[in-house]
């Protein structure tokens, strides 16, 4: 029966063998649970909760199929039958909730960051320190075996199938690609060579398994790189696929050292799924869009205009393992959207932490982070509705407890209503839809324009106060401070104050990166950006009518002229996200901010901002400076006072200002509301 709420979306699609139930798949994500043994109660207990919220189509974490395709020292691998039994905890999880669940094959090659690194060459990656050693004949014959081992495996280990992933500059993207692959043998050379890796690979496989098995390919249709494939190889490769038995092809953008943005906030929602719907033309097995497509209205339109079969959703499901259920149940308004932060998921891959989720702090820790109802509901109070106390109050109150959320201005999200008006950070106002809608659902009584006292806790029967109050803007110590030219970063962002052409930024964390980027933005230009628009900065060809994608970029022409300043001698910009400051760092200089570290600011008068960098002093000539030098806590609510009554507790910026950091925000609070 096809779903009133998303038809497209939720029909099944039969694959002869087997069906799915929906076009849903939950695409691969590494969390850093694959990689130990003793993790795999966890790992098992994370796919559970998916497959019970209704994804037609799960896909693990890179699995390597042996030790030099490690993405890390001693990372996962299914290469023997003793890894059999702990990946039998997770299919059978699955199973169990009536889902599907595939085992990526990953081999990283040259992105391995260990030092028994292999590639088509040996040419080094840019993005792993060590070199690698070109495979010999031997060697890929070697290499084919262990990918259609680890397949048997996969099988034996009750998996439905696997995803060999070949994209994303991993190994057989190396083979295909004749920026990594200087080979002059069979191997390499034109097309028909370098893709013969990835073809034994899927035959081999094929073999291994039989007929009735899963093979889905993640295949890299728009590298991103110099050297990378043209649209008609990467047709060429497509159809040799379908022919060596593969039943799915998935879609894949840019390498990890390409140096434009795939998957970061910023990227216009599915903004590659053109490039899917042009290969869906060519071939006739289903084909898969993936990449910033985070909520069910714009995956059910994309398949119904005939760009894909089925829709590849990662980081979503770490934000909301109902994601499917409430799409089928039509309650997309409680759907705790992906944001595309990178803050809690890929940023923690990249430092060899475990993944989570900046708007989930379950994600990952299922079963250590457990709302489990109350048997003695308490009286609780919330103070601050940022994301700390969002957290909080919802938490608590899912939980049995009765919670009175104070907020003392006149709507809930903080410091997330001043995120969300940067440019590319629009998808914060998913995460303050998700928190309101929460807020009614578990009986929340919130309190807007209400500032409220310690005294009125004292005398309010609270068994427990939090306080999640924030930080305040910290002033420097600048002569001219005052000067009716300085502005501070919430006059801006907030409160929309007239700013002229030419802006000294004070401060470049990431609140001043933020700054800039919504100064150097031309109001009269729509938000989000068209995805052409988009495309054009970022020198993206979605007709892959150049190698890899790539072209030019449009000349930019910022709004106003910017310099960004810090005290700090290091890089501006440099405690930004791993994963995507680069991103932010990109954008400042393609508007032609001007960067500068080590800054004395000397002072403020109406010829402009006086400092002295490297001993020299310079006058900047400008209209405004706009204040982002920290913050400070808010923490009158629990300064000392008499003993007695509600236990206060102190969660996000109350506790800690440094820098904004809603990820710590949001977990403190959902941990503390865990325990009481």
């Amino acid at each position: 029966m096809t779903n009133p709420a998303y038809p497209h979306l939720l029909q099944p699609l039969d694959l002869g063998f087997t069906t799915l139930k929906n076009r849903v798949i939950m695409g691969s994500m590494h969390t850093g649970l694959e990689d130990r043994f003793y993790n795999y109660g966890k790992l098992a207990a994370f796919y559970r909760e998916r497959a019970a919220g209704g994804v037609g189509l799960i896909v693990t974490g890179g699995i390597s199929p042996n030790r030099q395709g490690w993405l890390l020292p001693m990372g996962g691998t299914l290469n023997f039958l003793g890894d059999v039994p702990n990946h039998r905890r997770v299919t059978r999880a699955v199973h169990e909730e009536g889902g599907k669940i595939l085992l990526q094959i990953l081999h990283a090659g040259r992105y391995g960051y260990q030092p028994f690194v292999v590639s088509a060459s040996d040419k080094k990656s840019p993005i792993s320190p060590f070199k690698p050693r070109a495979l010999s004949e031997r060697d890929i014959e070697s290499t084919i075996r262990a990918y259609a081992r680890c397949a048997k495996l996969a099988k034996q280990a009750g998996y439905d199938g696997v995803e060999v992933m070949g994209s994303e500059g991993y190994l057989l993207n190396q083979f295909l690609c004749a920026r990594v692959n200087k080979r002059e043998d069979g191997w390499g050379g034109p097309i028909e060579n370098r893709m013969r890796l990835a073809l034994d690979v899927v035959r081999r496989i094929r073999q291994a398994v039989g007929p009735n098995f899963i093979i889905m390919y993640r295949h890299s249709v728009l590298d991103l790189v110099e050297g990378g494939n043209t649209w008609d190889e990467v047709v060429t490769v497509a159809r040799a696929l379908e022919a060596a038995g593969v039943t799915i092809l998935n879609t894949g953008y840019g390498w990890h050292e390409a140096r434009v943005p795939t998957i970061v906030t910023s990227v216009p929602r599915a903004a590659f799924a053109s490039v899917a719907g042009r290969l869906r033309e060519e071939v006739g097995i289903p084909v898969v869009a993936s990449n910033r497509i985070n909520m069910p209205h714009e995956a059910n339109e994309l398949i119904a205009r005939g760009d894909a079969d089925m829709v590849s959703m990662a980081r979503p499901f770490l934000a909301d393992a109902s994601f499917v259920a409430k799409a089928a149940a039509g309650r997309a308004d409680e759907i705790n959207t992906c944001i595309g932060c990178n803050q809690a998921c890929l940023d923690h891959t990249f430092a060899n932490q475990r993944a989570s989720c900046l708007v989930n702090p379950r994600a990952c820790h299922e079963t250590e982070l457990v709302y489990a109802r109350t048997a003695k509901p308490r009286r609780i109070a919330v103070v601050g509705a940022g994301p700390a106390g969002l957290s909080a109050a919802t938490v608590a109150a899912e939980r049995g407890h009765a919670v009175t959320l104070f907020e003392a201005s006149n709507r809930i999200g903080g410091q997330f209503n001043v995120a969300m008006q940067v440019p590319g950070k629009e998808e914060f106002a998913e995460t303050i839809r998700y928190f309101g809608r929460k807020l009614e659902m578990t009986g929340v009584n919130v309190q807007l324009n209400r500032r409220v006292t310690r005294e009125e806790l004292l005398a309010g029967a609270f068994d427990e106060v939090i306080v999640a109050t924030g930080v305040r803007m910290r002033k420097p110590a600048i002569p001219g401070i005052e000067h009716p030219k300085v502005l501070s970063y919430l006059e801006v962002l907030r409160d929309k104050a007239p700013v002229g052409k030419r802006v000294a930024i004070i401060g470049a964390g990431g609140i001043g990166f933020d700054t800039g980027e919504f100064l150097l933005h031309d109001p009269s230009h729509p938000l989000p950006q068209p995805v052409a628009t988009w495309t054009g900065e970022w020198g993206v060809d979605l007709k892959v009518g150049t190698p890899g994608g790539l072209v030019k970029p449009v000349p930019a022409h910022p709004f106003r002229q910017l310099w960004l300043l810090q005290r700090k001698t290091t890089r501006p910009g440099a405690g930004l996200g791993k994963t995507s400051g680069w991103v932010h760092r990109a954008a400042l200089q393609r508007g032609g901010a001007t960067m500068l570290a080590g800054v004395q600011y000397d002072r403020i008068d109406d010829a402009g901002l006086h400092i002295t960098v490297g001993g020299e002093q310079k006058l900047l000539e400008v209209d405004n400076v706009v204040i982002c030098a920290g913050q400070e806590s808010l923490d009158e609510l629990t300064a000392p006072g008499a003993t007695g009554g509600p236990a206060f507790h102190k969660i996000g910026g109350a506790v800690l200002a440094a820098e904004l950091d809603a990820k710590r925000a949001i977990r403190e609070g959902a941990e503390l509301a865990a325990r009481l």
